[in-house]
């Protein structure tokens, strides 16, 4: 299937944002960059945002399974959330670790169990409904 020009321009540009976002530590590039392109072109903007989103996924998934395959496909850890994008270092640090926490805790907390709902009559509506024919 031919790659539409759209498609071509918005890969490339998700690559040299993301190529320019490691090498200089800016995370806002990706953002600029979606805005000049939005302020001309929604459907170019999209398209360099979901290619964006689909190199970051692609990253994430080739991390976890490096890590499976040096953990000899043993219990890998739980995939890691998506940056924290715009937070300094230090409310980084804190954002995981309150992730982290709260992870700890639900796998420690036991399940409720579950409550039986309670049982509701049908009632015929009285009041600007019209009324039902039974056959």
């Amino acid at each position: 299937m031919a790659e539409s020009y759209v498609q071509r321009v918005a890969d490339e540009l998700a690559d040299l944002a993301l190529a320019d976002q490691k090498a200089s530590g800016d995370i806002a590039i990706v953002d600029a960059i979606g805005d000049i392109l939005g302020a001309s072109s929604q459907t170019l903007q999209e398209t360099y945002l979901t290619s964006v989103r689909v190199r970051r996924a692609e990253e994430r998934a080739r991390a976890m399974l490096d890590s499976r395959l040096v953990n000899g496909y043993k219990d890998a850890p739980a995939p890691k959330a998506a940056p924290l994008q715009g937070l300094s270092d230090e409310d980084k640090e804190r954002e995981e670790a309150k992730i982290a926490e709260d992870a700890a805790t639900k796998q420690a907390a036991p399940a409720p169990e579950p409550q039986a709902e309670p049982e509701v009559q049908a009632t015929e509506p009285t009041v600007g409904m019209p009324r039902r024919v039974k056959r």
